[in-house]
Parts: C-alpha cells; sequence; structure tokens
C-alpha cells in the first residue's frame, strides 16, 4: 500500500528480513537495524509471526551462547516482546523456547535474563501504535526502564521511571501522589505539547508511543 516507505511482496520482505537479521549479528551498533525490523513488522503485520520464529531458529543452539552475536538477536527479541504478541500458536512455541531451551539449560546466564524478561514483558504486551524510539532501544537492550520528565504547573519538573507498558493514567496517578493531591477533587491528566499544539494523552496511551512520536 502507498505509504512512507515503499515495500514489495509479504516473501520479498521476509527475505529482507532474513539478511538484515544476518547483519545484526556482526553489527557495533544494532540499534538503528533492530528499530528498522520493529518498523517492517509494524507496518506488515503478517511478518510479526515469520520474525519471531526466525529468532527462536537463531537462538537455538547458537555457535556462540551468549556471545555479542547471539545477544543481539536476544536484544531484538526483547524489542519485539515488547512491541508485538504473536499469534497463539507461536506464542506457545516462544514461551518453549525461553522456558525449556533458554532458563533450564542456561540459568544465570544473560541469555536466561534476557528470556525471563521476554517472558514477562509478553504478558503485559497489548500492541504499540509506534516502534520503541531509540532511547527505548537503548534501555530494552540492557533490560532497564526509562526515564521521562514531565513538567508540572507551579512545580519542578518530575522525573518518572516507565516500561514500555506504562499508561499516562499510570504516571497521572503517580505524580498526583508525589505532589500530595490525592484528596484533591480535581481531575489530573498528562498533556502533549508541542510548538504548534497542546493536547491531553489519552488514559490508556502507553507513554513510550508518545515519546516516539517526538523522538
Amino acid at each position: 500500500a502507498p505509504g512512507p516507505r515503499s515495500y514489495t511482496t509479504l516473501r520479498d520482505e521476509a527475505v529482507k528480513l532474513f539478511n538484515s537479521l544476518q547483519q545484526l549479528e556482526s553489527q557495533r551498533d544494532p540499534v538503528p537495524l533492530i528499530q528498522g525490523i520493529l518498523q517492517t513488522c509494524l507496518d506488515l503485520p503478517p511478518l510479526v509471526d515469520e520474525i519471531y520464529c526466525q529468532l527462536v531458529k537463531q537462538t537455538t543452539e547458537p555457535p556462540a551462547p551468549g556471545g555479542p552475536g547471539d545477544l543481539h538477536y536476544w536484544q531484538l527479541l526483547t524489542c519485539m516482546s515488547c512491541t508485538f504478541l504473536p499469534s497463539p500458536p507461536i506464542l506457545r512455541f516462544l514461551r518453549f523456547h525461553l522456558d525449556r531451551r533458554t532458563e533450564s539449560r542456561f540459568p544465570a546466564s544473560e541469555m536466561a535474563k534476557y528470556a525471563c524478561f521476554i517472558r514477562e514483558a509478553l504478558g503485559k504486551t497489548r500492541g504499540r501504535e509506534c516502534v520503541p524510539s531509540l532511547e527505548e532501544i537503548l534501555v530494552l537492550m540492557r533490560r532497564q526502564e526509562m526515564i521521562c520528565t514531565v513538567h508540572c504547573p507551579g512545580a519542578a519538573a518530575c522525573s518518572v521511571a516507565i516500561s514500555s507498558h506504562t499508561t499516562a493514567e499510570e504516571v497521572a496517578q503517580e505524580l498526583v501522589s508525589r505532589l500530595g493531591l490525592s484528596q484533591s477533587p480535581n481531575l489530573f491528566a498528562l498533556y502533549e505539547q508541542t510548538r504548534l499544539r497542546e493536547q491531553p494523552v489519552g488514559s490508556s496511551t502507553l507513554l513510550a508511543d508518545v515519546l516516539t512520536r517526538f523522538e
């Protein structure tokens, strides 16, 4: 379909993604390539299961378990798990891969830590409007949270730690508590402000999507 990015057939795009995965293994800075793969999956949803299957294959019996190339695949799998849910059959197979093939066989390894993070993320992911920002990808690669700065009227800016699943309502509630306004009869919301407009952020909106739009 017409859009900002031109695509060919799903089969051709799947081959291109496989080639990108091969490049990922040797990339010194994998972040832009990871974001490009995620964007293709967002634009072409039928390829989500394809990438999950390819990543399961790449992380099964790798030549150098826990090596830099292997961990790049786990980092992409981490970003995928925070952005897309695979179909139920693929999800069942993925959970088997995480539990039996990874955590059980390589306990306390970096691979097992990624597997645990991914398993927990899959229980929270509901789909994204935008792919993760470059900053979000960096923190996901380290299995950490992002720091979001919210400017409050009449008060200093507040820093809030958020994950890929944190909603605007959750952040607003935390700030209301921090500012001692829990007993206030007023309603509170987050606003997204640019040079051109200011608009409220929907309570169920993922804050990570808002940050990606700013990026």
